[in-house]
């Protein structure tokens, strides 16, 4: 008889809790979701730059300079409306101490460095060059753009020392 009726207390609790966990499985939905919106919003920067690269690319395919998709690059974002500055040189220290300088080809809205390359195909020390980019300019991302391969290449890089997004989300 007890465990008849802990069955009944059972069955009667089931729908409670498959409704709760409905309930609290929607609320993870729009949780998530309103994550990823943040995320896009935070990205639209990101996002067009690359409608930017993918224009120039589409319009003179690959086989040129670097200075030259450079060029059409800078027409692209400023038909766009993005601030951005060209060649911005940036000093490199080391251990406090000035040891050089390195230039980035773009950096736009003075948030997202943006390097560029012409070649048949990016290798990992094209994206640890970036990565240094971003760090040394103490950006939150960058990105690396190709455009020597048949299609556009891009990589979204972020700064391992600003977590400020993950930091956010936790």
């Amino acid at each position: 008889m007890f465990i008849g009726w802990l069955t009944c207390i059972q069955r009667s609790l089931l729908p409670h809790i498959c409704l709760n966990q409905n309930f609290q499985n929607k609320r993870i939905f729009r949780i998530r979701k309103n994550i990823n919106l943040l995320s896009m919003e935070k990205d639209k920067l990101t996002f067009d730059i690359i409608g930017c690269a993918m224009k120039v690319h589409n319009t003179l395919g690959n086989g040129f300079q670097e200075v030259i998709y450079q060029r059409c690059l800078a027409i692209e974002l400023q038909r766009a409306g993005l601030d951005f500055g060209r060649e911005v040189e940036q000093p490199i220290y080391y251990e406090g101490i000035q040891v050089g300088t390195r230039r980035a080809d773009f950096v736009v809205e003075n948030k997202v460095i943006v390097e560029l390359k012409a070649l048949t195909d990016l290798e990992d020390v094209h994206l640890a060059q970036a990565k240094n980019y971003v760090v040394a300019y103490k950006f939150e991302k960058g990105l690396l753009i190709n455009f020597g391969a048949k299609s556009l290449q891009y990589k979204l890089i972020f700064n391992p020392n600003l977590n400020s997004y993950n930091s956010k989300i936790l």
